[in-house]
């Protein structure tokens, strides 16, 4: 199970964006946060995928509290996560091939002998041909970017995915197609999604349950 054990978190001292919150995620369920922008849901987030440190409270992780954030987790805990963000183009680096982004947790966790044969088959799980992985972010467009983000997320087979906001920025067809790709893994995996978004529909269709929050910290 992933917990989140009284959650509060900020950028700022003495400036939380949340304060005192607390959700759980079962493996195999989808949970949706529901909110506006600016209510904290991104931060919370980046709290449970170990992305950010938070100021009080726990993240648990199928049973083992948390103890360190970013590359000052352990490996066993930082790929154990899959996260997918709203904007491709800030967390893609555009030096890197498609081919090569999709593979770079890989070739992080010193796995690079599998980088090309990985990146062929979630690129196509994700709906991306093969003459499209020679180019770079900006030969692509947002839509064609996210869906090796969501390539890059999977890649490592975690056993948690975040998403946040992963669709805002995609069309409707490429909504649907990605929302199939994360479906599709979690029913072949197990894994537990934590989905944040401000679209009270697709939620509510894509989760198991949805937990509405609108009210920031104060």
């Amino acid at each position: 199970m992933l917990e989140l054990d009284a959650i509060t978190a900020g950028y700022e001292p003495r400036k939380p964006v949340i304060a005192g919150i607390s959700l759980s995620v079962r493996p195999g369920e989808s949970v949706g946060l529901l909110g506006p922008s600016g209510c904290g849901k991104s931060t919370l987030a980046r709290v449970a995928a170990l992305l950010h440190r938070p100021d009080a409270g726990r993240v648990v992780i199928d049973g083992t509290e948390a103890t360190g954030w970013r590359h000052r987790a352990p490996r066993s805990q930082r790929t154990a996560f899959g996260v997918v963000f709203q904007q491709p183009r800030l967390s893609a680096d555009p030096r890197l091939t498609l081919s090569a982004l999709i593979a770079e947790p890989l070739r992080a966790t010193g796995r690079a002998a599998e980088a090309a044969d990985g990146a062929r088959e979630f690129a196509a799980r994700v709906g991306l041909g093969e003459d499209l992985l020679g180019r770079r972010p900006h030969e692509v467009s947002d839509g064609q970017l996210q869906r090796a983000c969501v390539a890059r997320a999977l890649i490592l087979r975690p056993r948690w995915l975040v998403c946040d906001e992963m669709t805002a920025m995609l069309d409707a067809s490429t909504t649907a197609a990605l929302v199939r790709v994360v479906e599709d893994y979690r029913a072949d995996s197990g894994a537990g999604l934590l989905a944040v978004g401000h679209d009270r529909v697709l939620l509510e269709r894509w989760c198991d349950r949805t937990v509405h929050w609108s009210e920031p910290a104060a």
